[in-house]
């Protein structure tokens, strides 16, 4: 390696609504994308928030209840499209 940094400001500020909470240790966070996914990386990823967009949602609401293998809204791998793999899909 060549090259390193280590970002830090540990603690806690707050005024009005807003709070800012600081961690020691934080690597340079950043984002990359390509295709269908995103990737951040850091204690507190930087980059845009990840949303489920309508037509992502949609394609999983086509597939549910469907079971079988190799699914690709099956994302626990039971063999069934269910309330399990729903809450994997939100996570995203």
């Amino acid at each position: 390696m060549s090259w390193s940094t280590i970002y830090g400001g540990g603690g806690q500020s707050a005024g009005g609504d807003h709070v800012l909470t600081a961690t020691i240790g934080q690597p340079d966070a950043a984002w990359s994308r390509g295709g269908d996914y995103e990737l951040l990386d850091g204690f507190w990823p930087g980059g845009p928030l990840c949303f489920v967009d309508f037509e992502s949602y949609a394609r999983f609401a086509e597939l549910w209840r469907d079971s079988g293998v190799g699914i690709a809204a099956d994302l626990d791998r039971s063999g069934l499209v269910d309330f399990n793999d729903l809450k994997k899909f939100a996570d995203l």
